[in-house]
């Protein structure tokens, strides 16, 4: 059993590790300005602590099977305390999780929103080559 002890303490330090990461998330959702640059370092660590939860969790479910036990372990009171504290902040990191999704949803729109204006009032300024195209709605283009 001890491990299954090991196991879930990785897991919840993983998860606490986590916690921290969508927290600095947030953080950077809210703000004024999106940093694009740092929220791709959050995100690409988020993937990976993701991972790494997906493959402890593969582990103690691969030790519960050969030694013929499963959570929430009722017979084992210290096991119990831990995946009691796995389960409560693995339904906090979710509910977290969907906000900053929410934010993140919004930052989108917002910016779609700006880019359809923008493609509105734009649309004949520039050329397919990048060009612009502001003498040719004034008049006849001038070259030296």
């Amino acid at each position: 059993m001890e491990n299954l002890v090991q196991r879930l303490d990785k897991l919840l330090e993983t998860l606490n590790a986590l916690g921290a990461v969508q927290t600095e998330e947030h953080n950077l959702l809210c703000s004024n300005t999106l940093a694009g640059v740092a929220l791709q370092r959050v995100t690409d660590t988020k993937s990976q602590l993701l991972a790494t939860v997906n493959y402890l969790e593969q582990q103690r479910l691969e030790y519960e099977r050969a030694h013929h036990c499963q959570a929430p372990y009722d017979n084992q009171p210290h096991l119990a305390a831990r995946w009691q504290q796995v389960q409560l902040l693995g339904q906090q990191l979710r509910e977290q999780n969907n906000h900053n999704g929410m934010l993140l949803n919004h930052h989108i729109e917002h910016n779609q929103q700006a880019l359809a204006v923008l493609n509105k009032q734009n649309k004949s300024l520039y050329g397919p080559d990048g060009q612009s195209r502001a003498g040719s709605l004034l008049g006849r283009k001038i070259g030296v």
